[in-house]
Order: C-alpha cells, then sequence, then structure tokens
C-alpha cells in the first residue's frame, strides 16, 4: 500500500465538515486529500462552480497528472455544477461523502465521471 493509501484508509470514520482541514473538528473533500497527501489545503477555490479548467490547475501546481493506481487523486463530476475529490485505494476510493456525513471507503470503481487523475505521492 502507498503512503497516501494508508493515510486515506486511517481517516475513514472521521466526521464530515463543510471547509474540514483536520481530523478532530471534520474534514470535507479537500482537507482529506490535503490530509491524506501531507500537503497544505488550497483556498479560495470554487468547487461547486463546476469549472473544471480551474480546479484541475489548481491540482496541477501541487500534483503531478497520473494513472487511477492506488493512492491517486481523482476528480470527479458528482452533479451539475459540482466537483469532488477522492483518493484511489486498491479496492475503491475514499472520500469525505457529505450524505454520510463522514469520511468513507467505497468499493469498485467510482459511481461518477472521473476527469482526471494526479499523484498523490512523489
Amino acid at each position: 500500500m502507498t503512503r497516501v493509501e494508508v493515510a486515506a484508509r486511517a481517516l475513514v470514520g472521521v466526521r464530515f465538515r463543510l471547509h474540514g482541514r483536520d481530523a478532530t473538528h471534520g474534514l470535507d473533500c479537500v482537507g482529506l486529500v490535503a490530509l491524506a497527501t501531507g500537503r497544505e489545503a488550497p483556498t479560495g477555490y470554487g468547487w461547486r462552480s463546476g469549472d473544471e479548467g480551474r480546479v484541475a490547475a489548481m491540482l496541477d501546481a501541487v500534483f503531478a497528472r497520473g494513472a487511477p493506481a492506488p493512492g491517486a487523486i481523482l476528480l470527479l463530476r458528482v452533479g451539475p455544477g459540482q466537483l469532488h475529490l477522492a483518493i484511489r485505494v486498491s479496492d475503491g476510493i475514499v472520500h469525505a461523502d457529505a450524505g454520510l456525513r463522514r469520511v468513507a471507503w467505497r468499493p469498485g470503481a467510482p459511481p461518477w465521471p472521473v476527469l482526471g487523475y494526479w499523484k498523490g505521492e512523489g
């Protein structure tokens, strides 16, 4: 398992909190990726704007483009005008699930369109 995959799995069960940046108070998808990768979370982002190009450019500034391997960061379109991040693990994805109100592991392929992959480490 990669370091990012191990870190993401360790966060499963943490409470969901919009704009959450630490495991004690809760995480959203950006906080999850930041904590699992050891990077600083961006500010001033517009995930609900649906601006895929802007979000991809922000990810490009921090991570190299990658493949759907364990430890990869996924940019997903979960609805009209709504983007989401997840971390690929060997048997699914880990993401901050607003509906479940926690960080969750989801087996298999993501149910939403994947817009890109970035290397979570290296």
